[in-house]
Order: C-alpha cells, then structure tokens, then sequence
C-alpha cells in the first residue's frame, strides 16, 4: 500500500491544496518521501457534508453488520504488513518491537467493540409497561435506548501513532456506537496515519457503507481541526494532547450555537505514593521498577509517573541512591519530535532552576534530538508553596517528593489536580494506613493502581482511562475499554409509541 499523500474523503483520495508539510524521520531529523498537503475549506465541507449524510444510514445499521465492519478494519490493518511498522517507528523514533506491541492492541481494539455491539448492551434497552388502572393518574408506556450522537472528529495523538490515532480507540468506539468519523491526523506520523486511513476507508467499501462514513484529513496547522470542531454538524470530538491543545478545542465547543462534548485527555502527572513499611522493606526494588516505568518508551506516555510522594523514613536512603543508579545507565531515547524535546528540555531546565529543587540523577546524554532522563527531589513544603512544582513535563522527568510525615504527605494529595493513575505501593503493615485514603484517591483518579505503575494500559471492560480534570475535560468516562462507547451515546425515551412507531430493537415488547 502506497502512501501518496492523499486526504481521504467519501470513498476518495485526492492531494489538498494546503500548504505542504513533510514527515520527519526522527531519529535523524530528515524528511521521509513526498510533500503532504493540508485540506482547503471546501476538503472539510466535502468531508462534514458526507459525514452528515452517512449518519442517517449508518446509524440503523444491524449490529452485526457493524461488528464485522470493525473487524474489517482491524484485518485490513494486519494487511498493511510491515510497511506500516516500518513506517511508524521512522516517523515517530519508537522502537519496531513497540510498534508492533501498539499494532496489537489498536486490532484488539477494534474486535473488543465489535464483540461488545455484537452483544448489544450498550443500548442499555429498557421497557416500563403501561398500567392505566393506576390511581390518580394512568401510568403511561414508557421504552429507553441509547442512541448515536452524530459525526465525530477525533484528532490522532503524537505519543501512539496507531492506538490514540487513525483507527484508534476514539474512532473505534465512535464506530461502534454508530457515528461517522471525520479524523484529522497528526503532522508527526502522516504517512503511518494514511496507511491505516486507507485501511479503514477500504473496510467502509468493503461493508458497503455510506463513504461519508470515515474522512482522513491532514493540517500542518489548527485551522482544519479549528473548523471541525466548529461545524454544527460534528457532535463530539475525541482529543488526546496538551491541555493547551484540549482547552482551546473545549472553547470552541462551547462558542457554539449547539455546545458540544469534547472528551480530552489533556494533562496527568500519575503520582506514586510509597508507604513506610514499604520503603522499609524493599525501597531498592521499587527504585527500579520506578526508573523503569519512568524511562518506558522515553517517558512519552500519558500514564509517565511524574511525581513519587513519600514520607522521611528507613529505607528512602535506598530509594534515592537506587534510583540514581539506575538513571544513570539509562540511554537517551530519541523523542517523537523535535518540538517535545526541545519543551521536555525546557521543562527540566525550568524545574532545576527552582531553588527547593535538587537533581537525584540523569541519564546519559544523547543527541539534539533524544530526550535525558532526570530525577530531580524537593520537599512536601516546596510542592505546596509553589504550584508549578506540579507542572507535568512530557518525558522521562520525574519528582521525589520527600513529606516530614505522612500528615504532610496527606496535604500535598489535597493539593493535587486530578490524575489519570495514582499508585500506591505497600506492604500488609501498610494497609491501615492506606485504607483511609482512598476515598480521597478515588476523587484524585481514574484508575488505582496497588504495587504497580501506570504504564501499560489494559483495554478491556473494567478499564478506566480518564480522570478529573485536568486529567480529561469530562472524568466521567474513559478512552480505553468497552465503556468508552458510551461517550458517543444519548439515551432517548419513547412514551406511549405503537408498535409499527417504536425502534425494531424493542421487537413485539
């Protein structure tokens, strides 16, 4: 399968006539291949039109019709072979074996929603007879389901080019519930997002669906996406980036005549608490686990642990000297572009220049475009009286908050936004010291991790990728397991219809 450049729109592909842009190949800095084009306005309107006007038909389609388009894709994905590997870890600097790895989990992806229409819970379908003998007033025939809210644009993101992209969780749950999907890819892998564009496109073929329903469009700017999640006929976007990025897609929703949902994951620091008899016991161990966890894949995943809360005691000694050890064998790691090394270095630069800041220890130097590990440390009264001690940094940076005491340590957790994991690490002895804290864990976090870390991300039904704010703009749902269906639903009500009138999924009930 050629990569040509090419925006994909209602079962065509077509050069646009914005500005160009090249993919990088990011462990050298060269461009890859031919010149992409962003889309024009008339690309976007063509895409909107045709997604509007898929919804009608796609939205009724049998569920089992639906599952097996999902699994099309995630075949047509497989297809692509090794080209699309290849492709991926150039464009991004991730190492094949992680690509791979991530190729698995976006083909999981999609045959998990395709189980879970199949089985057709998630309409949620609900039927409340009619009494007219009730007293004073006749109780009226009442059914409920859930359906699709429209046209979708999601927004592919930088750190998992073909899970959080293309075809990834946003647009497989949109799929599902039974919206068209309009995509507008990241600049940084164009070319990995046109080979999985094109797979999804051919599905849509395949099927004999509406062509409107998939669009891939590329922008090497904001205006592209700027004027989807503008457009009355988008009706929830999926965004995975900065809070920057999420914030201003927020505002535009709501500028709308009609607000829409924008469900962003924007900012998470995901911190690790240690408790006493923990650290006693094996301190060492969990510093290597830590570094580990903080240096997977150069630190670029939204679950990094950013922050390690721990009250002065025996065995944070071990901790400390352990850890530094182990950065200091950790190897440079080329960045997924040159623009989130150069903010990771800003970043770090900026925590070490903070007087209540020390550095525990870095890794190895590298080039101008591989990120340095670092651990930097600071105390609980430094995190309080300076807020941008929270700041995430997007890379293998991470800070030791030393507490006097686990009161301390239970104030700085007041004082922390909300979070997409928080681990905590403990032994038996711990658990009376631990068990209070959760319900304030549980107002902190999506998802509560014990004597683990928050990188590697399960899909399955029970998983909650999401968080308060600022972790995402709606912490009420998730972006990974079978409940992020659910973002793109609205529950309608039915009251009194006749049979002939009411949706065939409630049959002669």
């Amino acid at each position: 399968m050629a990569i040509k450049g090419e925006l994909l729109i209602g079962g065509e592909s077509y050069q646009g006539g914005g500005k160009p842009f090249f993919a990088i190949q990011q462990a050298t800095g060269e461009r890859l291949g031919d010149a992409f084009h962003g889309a024009m306005p008339a690309d976007v309107e063509k895409a909107l039109a045709l997604a509007w006007d898929a919804f009608s038909t796609y939205r009724e389609t049998t569920l089992a019709a639906r599952a097996v388009f999902l699994e099309s894709i995630a075949t047509n994905i497989m297809d692509v072979g090794d080209a699309l590997v290849t492709t991926a870890s150039a464009e991004t600097g991730l190492p094949k074996g992680r690509i791979e790895g991530e190729r698995a989990r976006t083909v999981g992806q999609l045959r998990l929603f395709a189980k879970e229409v199949r089985e057709g819970r998630f309409q949620e379908l609900r039927v409340d007879p009619a009494d007219p003998e009730r007293m004073p007033t006749a109780k009226p025939d009442l059914k409920l389901r859930n359906v699709p809210l429209g046209p979708v644009a999601v927004f592919g993101s930088s750190n998992f080019p073909l899970a959080f992209s293309v075809a990834g969780g946003d647009t497989a749950s949109a799929l599902a519930a039974g919206c068209p999907v309009i995509v507008k890819a990241h600049s940084a892998h164009p070319g990995t997002s046109e080979l999985v564009g094109r797979a999804v496109q051919k599905a849509v073929a395949d099927s004999g669906l509406a062509p409107g329903v998939f669009g891939l469009l590329f922008d090497a700017g904001f205006e592209v996406g700027q004027a989807l999640v503008a457009d009355h006929r988008i009706r929830a976007v999926g965004f995975t980036g900065s809070r920057r990025g999420g914030l201003a897609l927020m505002e535009i929703a709501s500028r709308r005549k009609q607000p829409i949902p924008v469900f962003a994951e924007m900012s998470s620091i995901n911190p690790v608490i240690v408790f006493p008899s923990a650290l006693a016991s094996r301190g060492a161990e969990i510093a290597k686990e830590f570094i580990a966890s903080l240096t997977l894949g150069a630190g670029q995943f939204c679950t990094n642990p950013g922050l390690v809360l721990v009250a002065e005691g025996q065995g944070l000694d071990a901790f400390l000297d352990t850890a530094a050890t182990q950065i200091a064998e950790a190897a440079a790691q080329t960045m997924l572009t040159a623009g989130i090394c150069d903010a990771f270095r800003h970043g770090t630069a900026r925590l070490e220049s903070k007087p209540s800041v020390t550095v525990v220890g870095r890794g190895k130097a590298g080039t101008e475009l591989e990120g340095q590990a670092v651990l930097f440390s600071t105390t609980g009264s430094a995190l309080l009286g300076d807020p941008e001690l929270q700041d995430e940094i997007f890379g293998a940076a991470s800070l030791v908050v030393r507490c006097a005491d686990h009161a301390e340590l239970e104030h700085v957790l007041s004082s922390l936004e909300g979070q997409l994991t928080i681990a905590l690490h403990i032994d038996e002895a711990d658990f009376d010291m631990a068990k209070p804290l959760i319900p304030t864990l549980e107002l902190l976090a999506g998802r509560l991790l014990v004597n683990g870390f928050g990188t590697g991300v399960e899909v399955s039904p029970a998983m909650v990728h999401g968080g308060p704010y600022p972790a995402t703009s709606d912490g009420r749902s998730t972006s990974v397991g079978t409940m992020a269906i659910f973002r793109f639903l609205r529950p309608v009500s039915y009251q009194d219809f006749p049979a002939p009138l009411a949706p065939s999924v409630f049959g002669s009930r």
